[in-house]
């Protein structure tokens, strides 16, 4: 039996295509819900599963808001290019565990990111598309849950 859970959201989303592909991709890998921070975006077209109605969304004013709210003993895991960040594949999943990626145009504040938990970040030199992003993260978690 699979144990803990999972959850992904974006500070200020802009476009709705990454936040549709991002929710249906937590939808796809079992996410016990999905978030916003700041109300930036309208209804995602390309979440063609239309995940809100499948998997819980919750939207939260600020970080801090998101914070308070954080389900018990779950860490705020951000999706951030930073060289102090642990790299993807070192890093050991927690057994719960909630996402925070930054907006496709401005990341991961330096102040969001000093309230996670955790900073994670991806190979490479140059960020990637957000939905992109989340969907590695929300991959490489699947991958070492799997018996």
């Amino acid at each position: 039996m699979r144990r803990g859970f999972f959850a992904v959201g974006i500070v200020q989303g802009k476009t709705v295509e990454n936040l549709g592909t991002l929710w249906r991709t937590a939808n796809l890998f079992g996410a016990a819900f999905i978030f916003t921070v700041g109300r930036r975006y309208k209804r995602q077209c390309s979440d063609t599963m239309q995940t809100p109605r499948h998997v819980p969304l919750f939207h939260f004013d600020t970080v801090d808001d998101l914070i308070e709210h954080l389900p018990d003993s779950c860490p705020l895991v951000g999706v951030e290019l930073n060289e102090d960040a642990t790299p993807c594949h070192l890093l050991k999943h927690p057994e719960r565990a909630c996402y925070l990626l930054g907006a496709e145009d401005n990341g991961l504040s330096k102040a969001d990111q000093a309230k996670c938990h955790e900073i994670v970040k991806l190979p490479g030199d140059y960020s990637l598309n957000v939905a992109v992003a989340g969907s590695l993260v929300i991959y490489d978690r699947w991958r070492q849950v799997q018996p």
